[in-house]
């Protein structure tokens, strides 16, 4: 099984990602998350994939998220307008993301991984 594995190279979540999935002898293909960010279509999908409120793909605790003041103002966006500023800018989007094409995790707890991954 080939994964893909969303990731941002800086991110220590990731990092630790990473390592989980090549402890693991889990084949995965690299994508960065903004030189190639996931369009709206892909991000629909991962997201309804997912079963996760659309929400939860948003990097919070990120300086884009504060400095666009989102938290404020995705109550009142739509779904649709939602998914066009997450595929706008790859540092709006929570990371790592991970799936299989059906499977997504979105984050990286180790406990889940080894339900979902392995």
């Amino acid at each position: 099984m080939i994964v893909q594995f969303i990731h941002y190279p800086r991110c220590t979540t990731c990092k630790k990602a990473q390592k989980w999935l090549e402890e693991n002898g889990i084949n995965y293909e690299a994508i960065h998350i903004v030189e190639q960010t996931p369009s709206k279509e892909k991000l629909e999908t991962l997201w309804k994939n997912s079963g996760l409120p659309l929400k939860k793909f948003f990097n919070t605790s990120g300086q884009k998220y504060k400095s666009l003041g989102l938290k404020d103002k995705l109550s009142a966006m739509s779904e649709s307008e939602q998914l066009e500023l997450l595929a706008s800018d790859g540092m709006l989007i929570k990371r790592p993301i991970v799936t299989d094409g059906n499977k997504v995790t979105l984050g990286f707890k180790e406990t889940e991984f080894e339900d979902v991954w392995n």
